[in-house]
């Protein structure tokens, strides 16, 4: 089982699919760092809040982006030494980080969007209007490049996160650009920052709320663990199931660990072996450790109480 074991974790993150994936998020930080070069020089020459707040937000998608493909490269290793199930959480932690520093650029830009509003700075509408639109394109090139890597991690989510929140960002200074020239409303800028600084605090709380719960040893999401009990304790020949956990190693990776009773007289390993199969099909759960006992004789009750 071991044996099985190791092998299994091994094919979990290795092969094409992990390294498509470093390849897109290495395309999406080119297309991002190249530009956020441009945008910090126009942001300074045009006095624009909303072009520097993009860059800077640009800046953290970099980082995220960096960050994001040094976990995938960690996650890839084989589990070896201390690290029994590989490295696959550095993605959650990568993930956790891309939201807290989401949170922070959101308070940053919006004390700052908030002073402005007071004293608008005269903003140069053409520029940052020709600028955003630009970034905008770079977002969704970086964007796609991302749509491309496997969906499922949480990394990759978290890095298309800060790339999204950034293509509304470069979206909204446009639109102030567009405002600014129009009418000559200079604390437009200011405003398309507020919005700005709003959706990435959502983005940062959705990435806090999924990594923390995975890191919190949390049934994944789509998996009710009063069901799984339910469905292994109604098997054919189970008398009894405790101690059940069902948590999640990394994106992807479920696993489930449970106690069974059988019937005095069933043929244990062949229960065992139907219920892995069971959880495999009904729950999509292929990492199953299950401990399996005879039931003392006279002892049928039907208990189920998975642990709180």
């Amino acid at each position: 089982m071991a044996h099985e074991h190791a092998d299994g974790h091994a094919h979990h993150h290795h092969g094409p699919a992990a390294d498509a994936d470093r390849r897109w998020l290495a395309v999406a930080l080119g297309v991002i760092a190249t530009f956020m070069v441009v945008e910090v020089v126009a942001g300074v020459l045009a006095d624009s809040l909303a072009l520097l707040s993009d860059a800077a937000h640009m800046l953290t998608d970099a980082a995220a982006i960096a960050v994001a493909l040094y976990a995938a490269g960690l996650a890839a290793r084989p589990a070896a030494g201390r690290f029994t199930f590989g490295l696959g959480r550095a993605e959650i932690l990568s993930a956790q980080g891309n939201g807290a520093t989401l949170l922070v650029l959101a308070g940053v830009i919006a004390v700052e969007a908030i002073r402005r509003l007071w004293s608008a700075p005269d903003v140069d509408g053409g520029f940052v209007l020709a600028v955003g639109l630009l970034g905008g394109c770079a977002n969704v090139g970086a964007a796609m490049a991302l749509g491309k890597a496997e969906r499922r991690s949480l990394n990759v989510e978290g890095a298309r996160a800060h790339v999204l929140t950034d293509l509304y960002a470069s979206l909204a200074a446009a639109a102030a650009g567009a405002v600014v020239l129009a009418t000559g409303f200079d604390r437009a800028d200011a405003i398309a920052s507020l919005l700005v600084a709003a959706l990435m605090l959502r983005s940062g709380l959705l990435l806090l709320r999924d990594a923390g719960r995975v890191l919190l040893e949390g049934a994944p999401e789509g998996v009710d663990p009063q069901a799984v009990g339910h469905a292994l304790a109604a098997y054919p020949g189970v008398v009894e199931v405790h101690d059940l956990h069902i948590w999640e190693v990394t994106s992807g990776f479920p696993a489930l660990a449970a106690h069974v009773l059988v019937a005095p007289g069933d043929d244990c390993h062949g229960v065992r072996r139907s219920l892995q199969l069971m959880v495999g099909e009904r729950f999509g759960i292929e990492h199953v450790t299950l401990q399996v006992d005879h039931a003392p004789a006279g002892d049928r009750l039907l208990a189920i109480e998975p642990r709180r």
